[in-house]
């Protein structure tokens, strides 16, 4: 048990930590409000690595450990939670579920672009009528020869119109139930290939997030992941790795927010004197530090037990759990110590805010974390 990060961990810290400041900072609020989604930084992320830190070199990636990608993830929520999901689904979602799962193929014509960069991914999972119940797959893919014919709707898609590539989840025997779910890799461009509008949400607004429309769209055989049926399991495997980058996402949230708040209860003074040598804002602060620091714990824990191979999904249910409500409880008080100012752009604290609320509920709403964690407990 070291609670020391070594020196890459720091020099990755220090790395997303100054491009936070120098690259998200500026312009956060303004792509808050036109809900404008941060090409040009992602693009710089990009340049840096961000996008596929934990693919082997031999794929174009980093070779870091999940370790690593929680740190950088943190660093650049504090100040972009828009820019670090686009970061996230690309790394933890789209990247691990193609490297682990792909075939050799898949990985040269979709994972070498996603982990240097090139292009984005999306994972597409949700539907209008499947949410936490994952298992009741509308979209189907009908297999003639060698393509499967997929029809169907997907809902809250995360980089829904800046992806290129696409993992889609869809039913492909429904005699079998979840057994009978089945995963592909979908370009963007094919025909019957439709992106819906783009949700007006109260957070996160910079990302591009979209309903996705397939109407008889020929997938190749080849790229279908893994075997028919092995979709669900895909699915739960891949968000099980999800958890632990929204984690380390709500963990920084939280992290900006105290910083932010930290910084002003030093400048703003009342009845004489800053606020910070208040009693009230002193307990508050206290609060605050100290439940980051404990879903901190959590979401490092999660990350090295899946460095080390360990099993892993109790411990980022219980992070991501957590965390976020720890992101929702520190930015809602740092709100409060902000007072009138916390409730205007400029101060940053009520866009957390609203930012927080989503990481309670995608990949997995505390609630489905409760019963993930529930159910290791009895097993």
């Amino acid at each position: 048990m070291n609670f020391q990060l070594t020196e890459e961990h720091l020099a990755v810290q220090e790395a997303a930590r100054e491009f936070a400041q120098k690259e998200l900072l500026p312009g956060v609020i303004d792509r808050d409000i036109e809900a404008r989604f941060p090409a040009e930084q992602v693009q710089k992320m990009a340049e840096l690595g961000f996008l596929g830190m934990m693919v082997d070199p031999n794929y174009h990636g980093g070779g870091m450990d999940t370790l690593s990608y929680v740190i950088a993830m943190e660093e650049l929520s504090k100040i972009d939670a828009s820019a670090s999901v686009a970061m996230s689904v690309n790394n933890s979602l789209v990247c691990w579920g193609l490297e682990k799962y792909g075939t050799e193929q898949q990985k040269e014509n979709y994972l070498k672009p996603l982990a240097s960069g090139q292009i984005l991914g999306a994972f597409c999972l949700s539907e209008p009528e499947a949410g936490s119940d994952a298992t009741s797959q509308r979209t189907e893919a009908v297999r003639e020869g060698n393509f499967y014919i997929l029809n169907g709707t997907k809902n809250w898609i995360t980089n829904g119109s800046s992806a290129s590539v696409y993992l889609v989840i869809a039913q492909t025997d429904h005699s079998k139930g979840h057994k009978g779910i089945s995963a592909f890799i979908v370009e963007k461009g094919w025909d019957g290939f439709v992106i819906g509008k783009k949700e007006d949400k109260m957070g996160i607004r910079g990302s591009d997030t979209h309903s996705l429309m397939f109407t008889d769209v020929k997938v190749p055989v080849e790229n279908r992941i893994g075997e028919e049926g092995f979709g669900f399991n895909f699915a739960m495997e891949t968000l099980n790795g999800g958890r632990i980058g929204i984690a380390a996402q709500a963990l920084g949230i939280a992290a900006g927010a105290y910083e932010f708040s930290l910084a002003y209860s030093k400048e703003r003074k009342a009845f004489g004197k800053p606020i910070s040598q208040h009693q009230a804002i002193q307990f508050k602060l206290a609060d605050m530090a100290t439940q980051i620091e404990a879903a901190r714990l959590l979401v490092y824990k999660a990350a090295v037990l899946k460095d080390q191979g360990e099993d892993y999904a109790h411990a980022s249910a219980m992070a991501k759990l957590y965390a976020s409500e720890v992101a929702m409880n520190v930015t809602t008080e740092a709100v409060q110590i902000h007072g009138g100012y916390g409730y205007v752009r400029e101060y940053h604290v009520e866009r957390l805010m609203r930012d927080a609320k989503i990481t309670q509920i995608y990949e997995g709403t505390s609630e489905i974390q409760k019963i993930v964690i529930s159910r290791s407990l009895l097993r």
